[in-house]
């Protein structure tokens, strides 16, 4: 497998995770920018728009049409389901990261994944057919080490999450061809550590951040760091 420091691509593609949107990369892109990196983001349908994982995937493969020459593929959180399938049988996707990310196998399921059942702070509607993260202890889960303030303008941004992008088994799993680095965050209340080292077996290349599940936020700068040295 090819290591993180033979990829040769200033494009970086951010997939944001459940709930969120673009926005949540704020505090990330003038890191990547200061370190020469040409930046893109997208909107997952799945979040606030009833959106499933394949409008999801459609979405970023649009994206990555859209960018010519190779380009390194992150994924935050579900955003790891997104571009796992996302890369599967592409030829310009020169490395996928998974920042506390679901980082599955062809056939598994986000739902699968967290046990079968809704994690404690899931609110879940059947009715419409979302979930959405319990107001009650939303920061502490997502955004434990950011600054208070933004913790809180961002839980008031958070929209509903789509249940059937949740419950899709994934069609493809890019990283079994691509090469791969996981980012794992030791203070996550939302993924917890453990099932992240679980995961990141599979990856080519670890690096640990001494986070909670929103390093993009808390600790930009490392994570711009470890983006630019993926790109070479």
């Amino acid at each position: 497998m090819t290591s993180s420091d033979e990829t040769q691509t200033r494009n970086v593609l951010l997939v944001h995770g459940a709930w969120h949107g673009s926005w949540c990369w704020e505090p990330l892109l003038p890191h990547l920018a200061a370190a020469g990196l040409d930046v893109a983001t997208v909107d997952l349908p799945s979040a606030g728009d009833h959106g499933t994982l394949a409008d999801d995937v459609a979405v970023v493969r649009a994206a990555l049409d859209a960018r010519p020459g190779p380009t390194v593929l992150l994924g935050h959180s579900y955003g790891g389901v997104v571009v796992s399938e996302a890369a599967a049988g592409r030829s310009d996707v020169a490395h996928l990261v998974y920042l506390c990310a679901f980082m599955l196998d062809t056939g598994e399921s986000l739902f699968q994944a967290v046990g079968g059942q809704a994690p404690p702070w899931f609110v879940v509607d059947e009715a419409d057919g979302t979930i959405t993260v319990d107001p009650a202890v939303g920061v502490q889960v997502a955004y434990a080490d950011v600054d208070p303030a933004l913790a809180a303008d961002w839980l008031g941004r958070l929209r509903p999450q789509s249940i059937a992008a949740f419950m899709a088994p994934q069609t493809g799993a890019a990283w079994h061809e691509v090469p791969s680095t996981y980012v794992a965050c030791t203070q996550d209340q939302a993924i917890p550590y453990p099932a992240q080292q679980a995961m990141s077996a599979r990856a080519g290349t670890v690096h640990t951040l001494e986070s909670s599940h929103s390093p993009f936020a808390s600790m930009p700068a490392q994570v711009a760091a470890i983006l630019a040295k993926i790109a070479g």
